[in-house]
């Protein structure tokens, strides 16, 4: 129902930026969009996410104060802005949406989620 495109991924040294974009085709029936990370091996983790309506954001321990993540609702896109990059945040990440708005409690779970983009790649050398 919603596609989703990410853009943005690349291969930076430690202590690098990058800045992904996430551009949906609607925002109907979009009240969250998030950020998921997976590396090889691993399970699928939330990252960042944000309210479309009142742009309430929530991120992960691990990206606090690293990442920020952002939208601009006229161009149906969400940003995910990654500085001090580290090896440990290396995976293809994916953005995705969801029919109800991000909540505190309940903004990172992955079953919620229901349409995905395809991912990008995010390599950090050390």
């Amino acid at each position: 129902q919603v596609h989703l495109v990410e853009s943005g991924g690349g291969s930076v040294q430690a202590g690098g930026s990058l800045r992904l974009s996430c551009v949906a085709s609607l925002y109907l029936n979009t009240y969250c969009m998030g950020w998921f990370r997976q590396a090889p091996g691993k399970e699928r983790e939330a990252v960042a996410a944000i309210s479309t309506g009142d742009a309430s954001t929530y991120y992960t321990n691990s990206v606090k104060g690293r990442f920020t993540i952002s939208q601009d609702t006229a161009k149906r896109t969400v940003y995910l802005q990654m500085d001090s990059l580290k090896p440990d945040d290396t995976a293809v990440y994916y953005c995705a949406t969801d029919v109800v708005p991000c909540t505190s409690w309940g903004w990172f779970v992955v079953g919620s989620f229901g349409s995905w983009g395809q991912g990008t790649q995010v390599t950090v050398s050390s």
